[in-house]
């Protein structure tokens, strides 16, 4: 099958405590092509915090806001300022399990709420006409596991004028598992995200859920219009430089551009107040899986929450990779030498 890569889309998913500012600025060095993705904020969070949560650096775009709320008045608030920043979209939670999103009426309860979902895109559309609300949610909640409830969810909320879905190949226990469990225990049903893209054609449907390489990319690119990535992106950065090929562009790493870059972004962030660590956290992964990946970790990890700057870590550490990839390449010209000889 011949698949036009120029109709489709590849994300990196809202992750909790991970896809913060310094991580979406990284992971966009990597990445010209991919959308990022806010973590979640609330709508309490926007509209009452002491914090600017809406800030973003121009080189992350596209990036998408995600937005946790379920109270119409206060989504569309949320929209409006996030347009004015400079967001042109807003994706509403509808996945995340949780304890404490449950108890905010968001999140994946929210999929035994079809209206409100509904009003709530309803509301955000009118606010701010020009901005595209989407919207993640999981394939079911709890014992509610089959296409129709599903179509159930998705039809209001399609009524309501959103064109735009990505879905979670996983149902969400809300009784019984914690968060992390409910990234692994529930199982994957491909088939059933497959199933509402061939149901509603018109739509933009992407799919979410364990997917880890390009191989399983193109495959799930076959069915539906795009696919998010979520803790395999952060883990193993270096995945993000194969997405940009898939739509024509060449991207050629050079890593020591990568890493003088976010040099010079800690250096400025330090500036502001803010401590290295706050970004050097989200670089532990970049040599996952390579010759000396294990030292990189362990100097970021010990030497970066104390930094207070990011050159002599990064330096230190990138060090001990350079000396890793000499010491294997040795290795395999001594293994050639040994088989020529033989």
């Amino acid at each position: 099958m011949t698949i036009n890569y120029a109709d489709k889309l590849i994300s990196i998913a809202p992750m909790l405590d991970w896809t913060d500012r310094h991580c979406r600025y990284f992971h966009r060095l990597l990445t010209h092509k991919s959308v990022l993705y806010t973590e979640m904020v609330t709508t309490g969070a926007i509209i009452h915090g002491k914090m600017d949560f809406l800030q973003f650096n121009a080189a992350e775009q596209p990036v998408v806001l995600q937005l946790g709320g379920s109270d119409p008045a206060a989504m569309a608030d949320c929209t409006v300022r996030a347009a004015e920043r400079g967001y042109r979209e807003v994706n509403i939670n509808v996945g995340c399990p949780s304890d404490r999103v449950q108890n905010g009426s968001f999140g994946a309860c929210l999929m035994a709420q079809p209206e409100t979902v509904a009003a709530c895109v309803k509301a955000m559309k009118a606010a701010s006409p020009n901005t595209v609300v989407s919207v993640k949610t999981r394939l079911g909640i709890d014992e509610h596991d089959s296409d129709e409830y599903l179509q159930a969810f998705l039809e209001p909320v399609i009524d309501a004028g959103c064109e735009h879905f990505t879905l979670h190949a996983r149902n969400a226990w809300l009784k019984g598992l914690s968060p992390k469990q409910n990234r692994d225990i529930p199982p994957l049903r491909y088939d059933r995200v497959y199933r509402m893209k061939q149901r509603y054609p018109e739509l933009h449907i992407s799919i979410n859920g364990g997917i880890k390489t390009v191989d399983e990319i193109k495959h799930h690119l076959e069915y539906v219009d795009g696919v998010m990535i979520g803790r395999e992106a952060y883990q193993n950065p270096l995945l993000l430089t194969q997405f940009d090929g898939l739509f024509g562009e060449q991207h050629e790493l050079n890593i020591e551009h990568v890493l003088e870059e976010m040099i010079s972004y800690t250096d400025a962030h330090v500036l502001t107040g803010g401590r290295p660590w706050h970004v050097l956290r989200h670089m532990i992964g970049l040599f996952q899986g390579g010759p000396g990946a294990k030292k990189w970790r362990q100097v970021l990890s010990q030497q970066g929450p104390t930094a207070v700057d990011a050159r002599s870590v990064i330096e230190a550490a990138y060090g001990e990779v350079i000396q890793a990839r000499l010491h294997f390449a040795e290795k395999v010209a001594d293994f050639a030498n040994e088989a020529d000889v033989s």
